[in-house]
Parts: C-alpha cells; structure tokens; sequence
C-alpha cells in the first residue's frame, strides 16, 4: 500500500479482445491503435505513450500485434500512458481498428481502417477508470465526439454488429491526484466548493444547491468511514488537513455558521481506528502508526498560521518552517544509561540537548526539524497553500484546535468515544503540538504560565483526564493490553503538559489520576506508609512528584504485596529513567545543586534496603550454591560420599579461608519470612545503579547523621547491598562481550531452524501451540503481561543504541565489530570502577560514623567482609590504589578488629594482599606489597610476634600456587624483595627480631614458589608432580593444616587418572593426621587413639605421627582451625576413604576402615549411619565371595633412570605401580615417548636387559631408562599370613625379578652352565601408597647354581600339575596341556634330560649332597603328581579321546622307567653325618 510520497499520475491501458465475426468485409489481420487525445482533430494526439526499449521514449501512438486471419482475436499488450495533471472533458483514449494486408498492392495502402472506438477520460469529474466493453464505429467519429460515450447512440453513425459491444479493454490508474473513490471524491468536492464558494455543486448525477449543502457535507464526512483503504492512505494527509481545518474553521453556508467539530472529530477517530487495525505491521512498540506519527511530525501546523508570514515568535524562526511534534520517537528507550555523552528531553528523546530554562523546552521542540523540507510528504499538493489562508466562506473569528480537540473528546461517546481512547496517543500528541504552536504564534511563550490558556480549556483536560483515568480503573482487567497502552499515551501527555501548561494544575492532574488508579494498581495502607522512616507523609506533601514515585516503587516492592510482582520491572525503569534524565541534565551539573536532587531520593536507599531478599544473586559466579548459608559441621557429612571438593581443597592452606560468599547477614529477612520471588538480573541491576547514585550524589553529612540513626541490623542490610553491588558492577572483560556476540548467532540461527520447522510443516499446530502455552507459563514469576521477557539480558527494543550499531553479516546475522566490542567494554569497566569507588567512599563514610560507637566491632566486620570482596573481584589500577590505601587506613585504626575478632578475614586478606603482589601492573604490586608489610608489622608491634600473620601468609602462598592459573612467580618474587627491603629499612624495628622473622617468612615463600615452578615444568609428567607435592607436603609435616591441604590435593590429582587405591591411601593419611592432633584436642574413648588405629589399614601411616620436638600444639590459635580438624570432618575423610577403596576393589580395606567409623557412629547413637554403614559392607563382601579369582590390583616395575639430563632421577630405581594388566612394552612405550617429547627422540634410550648397568660405559650425551618387569616377592614365614589374593597384593615392600646369566657371559646355555640372579628390592614404603612410584632403598642379589636353578624349574612343573588335578571346578583342557608339556613325547626329553644331567652320577663336592637329594625328591614328587593328573584325566575325557589317554599313559610309563633308576639312587653320606648346606650368596 503506496503513501504519497511522489508525484504519480499513469494510466495502464490493456485491450483485451475485439469480436468482429459479424462485420462484413475483409478484415481478418487486426490491429488496434491506441492514442491519448486532448481534442477531435487528428493532430492533437499527445506524446504522452511510453515507448518501449528499441523506440522513443515518448510517442503519440501505440499498436497492438497483429494477429494473423482471426476476426476475433485476443491481445496481451500493456500500454502505459503519462497522464497530464489536469484533465479536461475533451481529453479521451481513441482506438482505431486496423486490417493489415499480407501482400501490398499497387496504390493500396498496407493498413485499412475497419472501425473506431474512444473513451472519455472524465466522467462528472472523475477519472474514469475500469472494464470496458465498447461498441465500435465503422465510420470517423463525428465533432464533438470526445465529451461522450460511445455508448451513445449517435444519429447517422454505422456500427459494428448494430451498435453491441465488441471490444473489451481495460484501464487502470496509478495516481496521485485522482482519489478513485467516490466517497473522498465528494469529500474533497463538497471541500473546495466551500473553498472557492461555488454554488451549486455538481457530483456525478446531483447537483447540489447551496441550501442543501450542509446536510450533504454531514453525510460525506460520515460516508468517509466507508471509502476504501488505500486512497485513505495516499491521500491521509491531505484528509486529516480538511478535517482540521473544517474543525477550527467553521464554515457559513446560507448565511448560518455550520458546526462541523463534531462531525470531523468522529470521521477522524474512525479513520486513525482503521489504520491501526488494517496496518498492523507498520506500528512502533509503543502501538503507534508510522504514517499518522509522521503527520503529526512533519505537515500538522494550525491552519490559522500562514505559511508566508513572518513568525512573532522568539528566536527569529520563519513562519514557512514546519514544526516538530511532541511525540515519542519510535524507539523510545525504556531505559537510559546514567553516564552517557547525549542528553534526551524528557518528552521527546528524539531531540538532543536539555534546555538551559523551562521554556527553552519548548522552543527546542519548535524548532527541532527547521531544517530542510525537500522531503515534506504534501509538497506536491498545490491545495495546501489555499487550504492554509483566509478563505472565503469562512469564519473571520479564529478558534484552536487543541480546545476543539479537549472539548469533542470530551463530549463524545459511544463507538466514537471507543474509537478515540483506542488510539488516544494521536490526539494527545496532536493536541500537544496544536497547543506549542498556539503559544509560539502568539507569542505567549513568555507569558507567566496560569495565563496561557483559558479556563474552559483546562477544564475540558481535567474532565478528559478524569473520564479516561475512570476508564483505566474499571476495564483494567478486561482489556489490560489496550489500557496499558491508554495508560502509556496519558502518561506521557501529562509529561508533556508539564512543559508547556501551570505546572501546579498538571500536579493536580496526576493526583487525581492517583487518586482514582490507586484502587487498582496498590493498595496503600496509610498507616503503614507512615510509619516507614524514609517516606514520612511530611516529606510527601513536600516532594509530592517524587514521594508518589517512591511510594508506588515501595508497595510494588513490598514481598508482602499480592498481585503486585509482575509491576517490578516497570516501577524500577521508572525511577531509573528519572535518575538517568537528571544525571545527564546540564542544569545538575554542580555537585551541590544535584545533592539537593539526590535528597529527593534519599528515601530509595531504605525501600532497596527492605528488598534485598527479592535481589538477584550476582555473587553466584563467586558462590556456586548461590546464596551462602552456614554449613554446620554435620552438614558435612551429606557430602562424605563426593570427592575433593575443587574450592582448592579449602584453600591450599587447609585452613578456614572463608569461601566467596555474600555475608550471612544477607539473609536476615528471608530467613523469617517465606519464599519470595526473585527479581531478573537486569530489574536488580537498575535498582542497584540507582541506589549508587543517590549515594554518589547525597550530601556526606546527610548521610552520617542518617547513618547514627540507623540500627546494628539495618547497617548490616546496607553493607549486604554495597556487597552485592560489588558483584554486579565486576567488570567481566571483552571475552564475555564476544562470547555474548556468538550466542547472539546460534540464537539466530536456533529461531531460523524454528522457522524453517514451521514452513516445512515438521511441527503441527497442536504441537505449537502447547509448546507457546508452555513457553507462557514459564516466561515470567507471575501470569501478568507486565512479567513477561523478564529473562532477557539485553532487548533490543528497549535500547536504542543499541539498535544502531546493529548490523547484518553475510548470513543476514546480527553481529557487532570488534571496536564496538571493545567500545562496550571499555564502558563496563568505566562504570565498573566509578560503582566500585562510590562504594569505597560510602564505605569510609560508615567507618566514621560507627568509629565512636559501642556496636562498631559487628559493623567493621562487615565493612572489611565488602572490602576484601571488592579485592577478589576485577578491579582496575585506579580503584585497587585507593582500596589499599582505605584497608590500610582501616588495619592501622582498628587493629584488634583482623587481629582479634576477625581472624578469618586475616587470612583472606593475605591471600588477597598476595594475589596482588603477584600482579603485572607495578603500581598494584607496590601498594599490595605495602599493604602486606604494615599488615605484618601491625601484628608484630601488639605481641612482638607475628606468628598468626607469618602461618596465614604460608597458607595463603600455598593455596595461591595451588589455584591461581595466571599466577606470575617473577613478579610476587619482585614483591617480596620489596617487602624484605622494608624490613631491613623499618628504622624504629631494627633492634627487635622483626627483620630476621621477615627473612625467614620470605625465605620460606622462595621455597614453596620454588616447588610450584617445578610443579609447573612437570604438569604432564604425572609421577614427577606427585613426587613433589609429596615434597612438600613432607615440607610442612609440622604444619598440619598446610600438610592435610597438599593430601588432599595429591588424592584430587590421583582421582583425576583413576589411581583410587593412591587417592584412597591420601585420605588415609589424612584421616590419621587429623586423628593425632583430634587426640591431643580431645579425650574421647571413641574416637581413633591416633595413627596407631589406622596400621590395620596401612603400615605407611605412622608417618603421620606428632611426636617431633617442634610439632605445633593444636591449641595454639589458628592451628588445626580448618573444618577437617573435628569429629565430623574425620568421619567425612573415612567415608571418602572407604569409598575410594570400594571403587579400587579393595573391599577387604574398606571393612578396616568402618571399624574405625563404626565406634564413632555408635557413640552418638547414630543408627541411620550406622545402617548405612553396614549396608556397605555387606555389599563389600559380597562383591569378594563373587569376584574371586577376578579381582587384579596392579602391575609392577623397577625403572631405573641412567644420565645428566634427568637431573634429580641420576642413578634412581624406583618401583613403579601400573594398572592391571600393563605390558612391559605398554609402559616402556610411555616412558620412551614421553622423555623421547622432552629430551629428544635421539637422546632417550631404553635399556633392553635387567643387568646391572655399568656408568661408564653409557653415552653422557643420552638418557637411559632401564625397565624390568617384577613381582611381590615374600619370604616363606609370610606366605602363612599372605592367603588370599588381596594379602598377596597389599602391604607390598619387596619385589623379585630374575636374570639367567652363565660363567662366561652368556645369558643362556646347557642346563649344568645355566645359573639364574634373583634380584629382590625393597622400597622406601609399602604399596599401595599415596605416590605410584617409590624408590628402591635396597637391593639383595642371590645366585642360583645349575642345579638350583633346575630344583625351581622342577617344583613350579609339579605345583602346575597340582594346581591343574585339584581345580574345582575341573578344566580337562587345562590339565590335558599341563600334561603334555610333562609326559607328552615332544617334551619329554625336558625333564627327562635334567634327572640325566643332574641325578646320572653322585656329586663329588659335598656340598651338593643336599641339593641332589632335594632334586631327586623333587622327581618322586613329580612322577606322583603325574599320575594323579593321568587319573584324573581318564576320569574327564569322553569315548573320542581314550586312544589319547593310551597314548599320554604309554608316555608316563617310558618316563618312569628311565627316572627308576635315578631317581631311586640315595647318596650315603647324607645317612650319616649332617653336612651344613650353603647357599652362594652375594650381596
């Protein structure tokens, strides 16, 4: 649907058919011309028919084609024809009818007319336009022709199938000046006959007299309602003009003036309706049409100003300008920032800059779009001058459309009444812009206020005012979308009316308006809202605007308030708005002149204050429970069963760090009320940015006598805000703007899926609309309209700006440039700073206001709790500086305050003072390292000790290391240099032994920094990272808080790659830790005695033993403080043990450590526990009857690391744990490539052979790494105590593995030159341990002689047999290959061949007496057990297999006949003197 925007005057002629079957003659090839005439004579054709590609652009003449020997053919031509702007009766379209012949004859033209036709363009004024299907004329038209219709039957004329209509043809306009509707047609007609006062009038048929006049122009306004909607919207300005004007100026018709107000005013409601409900898709947010906000924008002027007089107005304007309105722009902000560079006028953000007086307001809206009119939409219509002059027929007395407006509104009712309130927006803004105008004309902008309208005037608003307030009030729940909208439009003419009408008769407006919503929108209770402190009833009927404000902001706020919620979001954009336009108001740019607006405000800070609970919780991001609450020891116990917890493990120091929670004190209502629900992030945020500037902006000693005032509790609620407020304003860095922009696409990209979805047809209706009711229910906290979006961060129909740096990318998706991104976040860390900063200053502010009184300990508590908050936030250079230099201040005045009281805080504050010291910026490091030396010093001076701040800044090095992952070693090394230069240049404490005490704090930090470098070089070699947090939690094994930390973090790291055997025996130690010192605290006979208790678990434990000269006592403050040193943080250590063990396997460990745990749970009558408990271990022993035989606990190797580049490992063994199942080449693949990474693959070398290695023989260039797969290896004595599986693979301190070597070098030859080396190892501590690999301590070496050697080979061949005859169930396939490599004929040369070597012949060395013996018995016994075997087997075998037992007998019968005699040879000496055995042994 077009809009007037150009001038556009076309006609589009289309010939469709001709019907010429009846015609005599020869015409069969048929041709139509076309010509556009002003006249009859041939020559006036105009040139005024576009030509097409290949011709002139203008001709006077178009053909049809022709259509070969068809006397009626069809056409499908289009001809386009330029209309002259003014048309005459005489202007018609002639068609004439051509035969062309296909071959010429001599003095014969080629082209034959064969008849005529025409159209009149006019038709009693109008275009004529349409289908047509006219009679053609075998003969020229006669004169005169042009003024009728063909229709008419002319004397003397000949026509074609006696006068019927044979040619079909249609026209089309496309115009600019002709309506094409009858009803605007007679509008406009009726209009300018006024104008021109010409009588009678002539329409179509009717001629209208003037006396008839007036009744036809009544029915004409109200026939508009009828006219078609597109000639409505072309000509829309041009129509609401004349119905102004006919509204203002009353015309006289027969000598009487005609009211027409009424009339125009329903015509124009009708028309605004009908627009709104037609054009849906062209409105703004706020519900307005593009087109009618442009009217009232560019062309409405009061039509009694003309456009060629000079203005009378101030400021020069010229009258020819056109003025702006006063309406909203289409993309008003719902929000404003505070801190922007641009001001917007409070009733119309389009136009920038806040004027310096009242009434410079208003002149800036006059002539806000004097600029230039090129573009005014009505420019081409020549009325407009005519329209705006003195008319004739008119009335000389002037009247004003804003008081006819206010009046008809008034008056009006029904549909018409219906009609307007619907669209109420147009007509206040209309009457807005009628009364700016009035005044700037009349120049009465300078005129005192109460006099610049009459008194019937105001009236008529009050009485407006009041109807439409009733009407918000009684249908609000029947159609709350329109009267939210109604409620809007008023609210902002109210807003408008202050600038131009007696501000005290607008304050009166809006209290009546009060008085009569406020049954609806809150339910004051007045005794209530006087007695609230901060909004008193003096103070609002003293600031009656800004006390109405608060009042709603409070109620909406009030938990309390049913029904109430869903108005949050609107009440806080409110407040926000204002505070934004006073912000950005240069009038306020004094600080004492906005102190006196704050003051305004002060009130807001008690109304936030009783809303904390409803707040949205920003320190989530700190705190991953959200809001904190006091985790009471045996809350704990819930938790037993997770691992580690990754909040560092309390702070590598293992002490009380307080976590990074908002302070308990936050819940101090929500804990005695019920549930409330919870403002959106974006709602909490507004809040909070306004209470920063009342506190910003607030006189200082306003605001500490107020504070003098207030109690302990509501202090404490304050400084729970201001701790909030820290989080919310955190700068958050350019990462999250970009990750923001990314979402914005798969946001895109989702909804484009839901499209395409819907276009596909992929989702039925039934489905949508459940997911869209579903999606309703859970858009917002409550059901109401005002809820909804809630949700949304960022909405972009509420930011204006934010629309315009909105671009499409090539995939048609939103995105923003990188500077825009960097743009933004350099505003979020401006703002960041600024929020931070006004909390510090309000902060100092309480400081010295509570500094005097007897409750300050309580509240210097909380203050510090915000200031160290502040520190563990992103904080820029400019606040950290004046942070420190406040925590300073603070330490220096109230020492006893960290020292004393707050002990926690002391801690945090080191681990926040180091974090600094580590920091890039020199400047922070340099007031941090200040910071840490007073804090330092200020300990010293009240006990000459410093013990508690030297143990906290240990444990808070420790828990930085361990958790911080843009920790800087170099520049906390540059801090604490200059910390030691401070001690050594403390004159006053030279003397005292405060400067050693430094040296060695900071010597011992070195240390720890020193470890983490090389924790931090071995990230990826896991054995070595655990064998130096093992360091140095050996390092601290006088300190146990740190050493229970450094544990618990080897048992994190050991879960991480599934070592839970490891992880397990970490618990274990801490377990007993805990359990020593828990012994010293307290005597309880229930509890574990020490590490004692836990040997049944771990030999490795006792490790953990307090009995150093320089164990610290538990009693001292601050040792053992952390919460695993209680009863119920060592029942959590066990159950985590315990469940580490059963994920291990090791069911057999986990009944050890229940019965340290059972007794526990016993003695506080604890019978859940104690269910649960031995519900475990019944499931614990079930899983070891059913998983026997299948249970497999490691594998393990002796790696020894030979050269240079190893560094510490030079010349090391240790014996490495793998899993189950670990292949020799498994590990040496790992070894090799890992080192292979770090040293090069030429470099690394791996050893082939388990022989000692020889140094001097190795390349010092090269690495070496000798592996060799061992086994558990137990003397005789412990085979008696080692039964099952588990015994044989736990507690494991010796290793065996073997060598076969022969006298001259060879490892293998003949069986009497075969020797065997059996290596036993014995490491530093039993497997399993809380490290995988542990050094060799010792090594033991035996030498195996020949016959040894074959007596070992012989007694593993018959504990085979045995194994294999005895097996329950049986297994004839394993006992039939047991068999055969013992009696088979491919290998019975095997044993046979050793009782040859070794028994043929009686040994002549004595010494060898016993081993002959042994190795003969050794035979008998196997002889034994081969015929078990052969037994058992005849007993298993089937039918199939009889001739294989025949066979495997034979073979044993052929073996027992050649050992008989070998076997059965008994050496003599042996039965008569006892000869002492040796063993050759070397070590």
């Amino acid at each position: 649907m077009l809009f007037c925007l150009f001038y556009r005057n076309l006609l589009y002629v289309y010939p469709q058919s001709l019907n010429f079957a009846n015609r005599q003659g020869s015409a069969r090839n048929i041709t139509v011309k076309v010509q556009f005439m002003f006249g009859e004579d041939p020559s006036n054709a105009m040139p005024v028919i576009f030509g097409k590609s290949s011709c002139a652009e203008c001709s006077k003449e178009a053909y049809t084609a022709v259509v070969y020997h068809n006397r009626s053919p069809d056409f499908h031509e289009e001809i386009k024809i330029k209309l002259p702007a003014t048309l005459t009766d005489h202007h018609h379209l002639l068609f004439t009818f051509y035969h062309v012949s296909c071959q010429q004859k001599q003095n014969t033209p080629l082209e034959t007319p064969v008849g005529y036709t025409w159209i009149p363009m006019l038709q009693n004024g109008r275009l004529k336009t349409g289908q047509f299907c006219l009679p053609v004329s075998l003969e020229k038209p006669p004169q005169a022709y042009s003024v009728l219709s063909p229709e008419v039957p002319l004397p003397g004329m000949k026509w074609v199938d006696n006068h019927k209509g044979v040619f079909n043809v249609e026209i089309i306009a496309v115009s600019t000046i002709h309506t094409q509707d009858p009803y605007l047609d007679k509008f406009f007609a009726l209009v300018h006959a006024l104008d021109e006062h010409m009588f009678p009038v002539r329409i179509g048929d009717m001629r209208i007299m003037e006396n008839n006049l007036e009744n036809e122009l009544k029915g004409s306004i109200s026939a508009l309602n009828s006219s078609q909607l597109e000639p409505v919207v072309r000509f829309l300005h041009l129509l609401l003009d004349k119905l102004i004007l006919l509204v203002v100026r009353p015309p006289i018709i027969a000598g009487q003036i005609v009211n027409l107000g009424q009339a125009s005013f329903e015509a124009m409601a009708s028309i605004v309706n009908r627009l709104h409900k037609n054009l849906e898709g062209n409105q703004d947010q706020h519900g307005r049409n593009s087109l009618l906000t442009s009217y009232i924008y560019y062309v409405f002027r009061l039509p009694n100003t003309s456009s060629n007089s000079p203005s009378p107005g101030p400021g020069g304007l010229g009258g020819s300008v056109h003025y702006a309105t006063m309406a909203r722009s289409a993309i008003r902000p719902a929000s404003l920032n505070l801190n922007r560079s641009r001001s917007l006028s409070n009733s119309n953000p389009d136009i920038s800059g806040t004027p310096t007086s009242p009434d410079d307001e208003v002149r800036s809206i006059i002539g806000s779009k004097a600029t230039d009119r090129s573009c005014n939409r009505m420019s081409s219509h020549t009325e407009t001058s005519s329209f705006l002059q003195t008319l004739t027929g008119r009335l000389p007395t002037k009247k004003l459309f804003h008081e006819e407006l206010a009046l008809q509104w008034v008056v009006c009712s029904g549909s018409v009444r219906e009609a307007a309130l619907q669209q109420a927006w147009f007509f206040f803004e209309l009457m807005v812009k009628s009364m700016v105008h009035h005044l700037y004309f009349a120049d009465k902008l300078d005129a005192p206020r109460k006099n610049r309208f009459p008194e019937r005037f105001m009236d008529d608003i009050a009485a407006l005012v009041s109807t439409i307030a009733s009407d918000i009030v009684s249908r609000f729940q029947k159609d709350t979308e329109m009267i939210e909208r109604l409620n809007t439009s008023l609210a902002f003419f109210l807003n408008d009316l202050l600038s131009v009408m007696d501000r005290g008769f607008v304050f009166m407006l809006i209290k009546a308006y009060y008085k009569q919503s406020s049954g609806f929108s809150t339910n004051v209770q007045d005794q209530k809202i006087a007695n609230m402190f901060e909004l008193s009833v003096p103070f609002r009927q003293q600031h009656y605007l800004a006390g109405l404000v608060l009042t709603e902001l409070a109620v909406i706020l009030d938990p309390d308030a049913d029904g109430l919620f869903g108005l949050h979001k609107k009440v806080i954009s409110m407040v926000h708005n204002l505070l934004s336009s006073h912000d950005s108001d240069p009038r306020y740019s004094d600080p004492q002149v906005k102190a006196r607006v704050a003051t305004l405000y002060l009130p807001l800070i008690g109304v936030i204050m009783e809303s904390v609970p409803q707040l949205y919780d920003f320190t989530e991001s700190h705190n991953q429970r959200g809001r904190p609450s006091c985790t009471a020891a045996e809350d704990y116990e819930s938790e037993g069963g997770s691992m580690i917890s990754q909040t560092v493990a309390m702070a590598i120091a293992g002490t009380s760090v307080p976590q990074l929670t908002r302070p308990s004190s936050f819940l101090l209502t929500s804990s005695t009320t019920r549930q409330h629900s919870t403002f959106s992030a974006e709602s909490s945020r507004n809040l909070l940015i306004c209470l920063l500037w009342v506190l910003k902006n607030a006189d200082e000693g306003v605001l500490q006598k107020w504070f003098t005032d207030l109690s302990v509790l509501q202090l404490n609620r304050l400084l729970d805000l201001l701790y909030l407020c820290v989080s919310c304003f955190e700068y958050k860095g350019k990462k999250v703007f970009e990750r923001m922009n990314s979402l914005t696409f798969k946001k895109s990209k989702d909804m484009r899926a839901k499209l395409e979805e819907a276009i596909l047809g992929s989702i039925g209706a039934r489905q949508e609309m459940v997911r869209r009711s579903r999606g309703q229910l859970e858009r917002s906290p409550s059901g109401s309209a005002f809820g909804s979006q809630e949700n949304l961060r960022w909405r972009k129909d509420m930011t204006h700006w934010r629309q315009n740096t909105e671009k499409l990318d090539k995939s048609h998706k939103p995105t923003r440039s990188r500077a825009e991104i960097e743009h933004e976040a350099l505003i979020d860390g401006n703002l960041a700073t600024e929020a931070n900063l006004i909390i510090l200053d309000t902060l100092e502010v309480i400081v010295q206001t509570v500094s005097v009184t007897e409750s300050k300990e309580s509240i210097l508590g909380g203050v510090l709790k915000v200031l160290l908050h502040s520190m563990a936030c992103n904080q820029s250079a400019l606040y950290l500086q004046h942070c420190f230099a406040t925590q300073r201040a603070l330490v220096s005045k109230f020492p006893e305050l960290l020292f004393e009281e707050e002990t926690e805080q002391c801690a945090d504050l080191c681990l926040r003072l180091l974090r600094h010291c580590s920091s890039s910026i020199s400047t922070i490091r340099s007031h941090a390292s200040a910071s840490l030396y007073l804090l330092m010093r200020q300990n010293f001076e009240i006990g000459n000790n410093f013990a508690r701040v030297k143990m906290q800044v240990t444990m808070s090095l420790s828990s930085l290391v361990g958790t911080s992952q843009n920790f800087n070693e170099e520049f906390l090394r540059r801090s604490l240099k200059t910390i030691l230069t401070y001690a050594e240049e403390d004159l006053e404490l030279r003397e005292t032994t405060f400067p050693d005490q430094v040296q060695d704090l900071v010597f011992n930090l070195h240390m720890i920094l020193s470890d983490t470098v090389k924790m931090k070089e071995h990230q990826e070699d896991p054995e070595m990272l655990i064998d130096l947090m093992y360091r140095i939690a050996k390092g601290y094994q006088n300190s146990p808080d740190l050493r229970l930390t450094w544990l618990q973090n080897m048992a994190g790291k050991h879960s991480e790659r599934s070592n839970h055997a490891e992880s397990a025996q970490c618990l274990v130690h801490s377990a007993a830790l805990v359990a020593e010192y828990l012994s010293m605290l307290e005597d309880r006979k229930y509890l574990p005695v020490g590490c004692v208790t836990f040997q049944n678990i771990s030999s490795n434990v006792l490790e953990e033993s307090a009995v150093s000269d320089d164990v610290v006592s538990p009693d001292e403050e601050g040792i053992c403080s952390g919460k695993y040193f209680t009863e119920a943080g060592l029942v959590g250590l066990l159950e985590q043990a315990a469940a580490s063990f059963s994920m291990a396997g090791m069911y057999e460990a986990v009944n050890e450590v229940y019965k340290i745990l059972i007794p526990i749970h016993e003695a506080n009558r604890d019978a859940k526990k104690l269910a649960t408990i031995h519900g475990k271990l019944q499931e614990a022993f079930s899983k070891i009857v059913h998983q026997d035989g299948k249970r497999m606990f490691g594998t393990y190797f002796r790696v020894g690391f030979y050269g240079t580049k190893f560094g510490d490992l030079d010349e090391q063994e240790f014996v490495y744990k793998e899993p189950a199942i670990t292949k020799l080449a498994e590990i040496s693949h790992r070894l090799e490539g890992f080192y292979g990474e770090r040293f090069g693959e030429d470099v690394v070398e791996v050893i082939k052979d388990s022989n000692p290695v020889d140094k001097c023989k190795l390349d010092a260039n090269k690495a070496y790494i000798q592996i060799t797969y061992v086994e558990p290896y137990f003397d005789t004595y412990e085979m008696k105590d080692r039964i099952t599986y588990f015994d044989k693979n736990y507690n494991l301190r010796r290793f065996m593995y073997c060598t076969p070597f022969t006298l001259d070098g060879r490892a293998h030859g003949e069986l009497h030159e075969q020797f065997k080396r059996k290596t036993i190892l014995t490491t530093s501590h039993a497997f399993p341990y809380i490290k995988t690999r542990i050094n060799v301590i010792h090594k033991e070496e035996i030498i195996l002689t020949p016959i040894e050697v074959a007596i070992e080979d012989m007694q593993k061949k018959t504990q085979e047999l045995a194994f294999a005859t005895h097996q329950d169930p049986a297994d004839p396939k394993m006992l039939q290959m047991v068999l055969q490599g013992s009696v088979g004929t491919t290998v019975n040369q095997g044993p046979l061949e050793v009782a040859q070597v070794f028994l043929s012949e009686i040994p002549n060395d004595p010494k060898l007496f016993r081993h002959h013996n042994k190795l003969r018995l050794c035979f008998k016994d196997f002889t034994k057990r081969c015929e078990d075997a052969l037994r058992k087997n005849k007993s298993l075998i089937g039918p199939d297999q009889k001739e294989y037992q025949r066979e495997l007998e034979r073979n044993y019968h052929r073996l027992k006949e050649a050992l008989q005699p070998l076997i059965n040879r008994k050496i003599p000496q042996l039965y008569k003197a006892v000869l002492p055995a040796a063993c050759h042994r070397s070590f």
